[in-house]
């Protein structure tokens, strides 16, 4: 695999290998020489901190370099130049790029237009397949296992890219899903007819007291994005919809929640104390994971 742009690109052996590969990671956390001499390009069109964090973290662990940037308005974009000069410009100065853009599409633009390795760090509302990697990896690192679990999702599923990745990622195992949201902000069609074709069940749910009657191992927590409402009046009728207390623990019992952070409001500080609470050990599997791809990409194998 030259980039890593969709998780669609992705079977689940390849899954599984990143799996792997990011526990053998681990052993190298303390630092290594594997990329010794390479240059990771960060280009980060939109607001980024894990993501960003983390990529820089793996690389400089793996013995590389990082240059790049974390805002377009320091670059020569805020003078008209192209997405594709931008990328060509980083290409010359560095062995693999990571970007981030609020336009969907635009990773795998960006990876039609170079020749080094590409990595998408989230394109608009589409895909976030490193974030995919890393929450699987969180899954069967905390509970053992993939298959025969029941996942809810919560929150922002029609702008929420990263549970549209985690969605498809888990169409691979024998899992269910709970679908939870408003419903302006229900999973899209598309997705769930792919889920549908792959005989993958789900339940769509609005309200969180239904979690009451329905058993789930793991909770993926998304934040209402105002950012991707084209109508705030939109986002104004939906924010602070969903909010999890130690109250909410009487439903929702021992599973593990998850969250691709940063949150609002959605999760209260109390709850990041109990047994529950997987998402700042997430947050922490970023960096085995991705420098496992990192890695992978510019030729090292196990």
């Amino acid at each position: 695999m030259k980039d890593v742009i969709s998780i669609k690109d992705f079977d689940r052996d390849q899954i599984e290998q990143v799996l792997q590969n990011a526990e053998i990671m681990e052993g190298f956390i303390q630092g290594t020489d594997i990329l010794q001499g390479k240059i990771l390009a960060t280009l980060f069109f939109e607001p980024s901190t894990r993501t960003r964090l983390s990529f820089e973290s793996a690389m400089k662990r793996l013995g590389g370099k990082v240059i790049g940037f974390s805002e377009s308005t320091s670059t020569s974009v805020a003078k008209g130049e192209t997405l594709q000069d931008t990328v060509k410009i980083a290409e010359q100065y560095s062995d693999i790029i990571v970007i981030r853009h609020p336009q969907d599409g635009s990773a795998r633009l960006a990876a039609e237009a170079v020749s080094v390795p590409v990595i998408n760090a989230g394109d608009g509302s589409n895909q976030h397949p490193t974030q995919t990697l890393l929450d699987l990896y969180t899954i069967k690192k905390e509970l053992g296992r993939i298959d025969t679990l029941s996942v809810g999702m919560m929150g922002d599923l029609k702008y929420g890219r990263t549970v549209h990745s985690l969605a498809y990622a888990l169409s691979w195992y024998d899992i269910t899903l709970q679908f939870l949201s408003p419903p302006s902000l229900e999973m899209p069609v598309h997705i769930k007819e792919d889920l549908a074709r792959k005989s993958i069940e789900f339940e769509e749910i609005s309200e969180m007291e239904d979690l009451k009657d329905i058993e789930v191992d793991v909770l993926y927590v998304t934040r209402i994005q105002k950012e991707r409402f084209p109508d705030i009046e939109e986002y104004e009728k939906v924010k602070g919809c969903y909010r999890i207390t130690e109250e909410s623990l009487d439903y929702i019992k021992d599973a593990k929640i998850m969250h691709p952070l940063p949150r609002v409001d959605e999760i209260a500080p109390e709850i990041d104390e109990t047994p529950n609470a997987l998402y700042f050990k997430q947050a922490w599997n970023g960096v085995p994971v991705r420098m496992t791809l990192l890695a992978s990409l510019l030729g090292w194998s196990p």
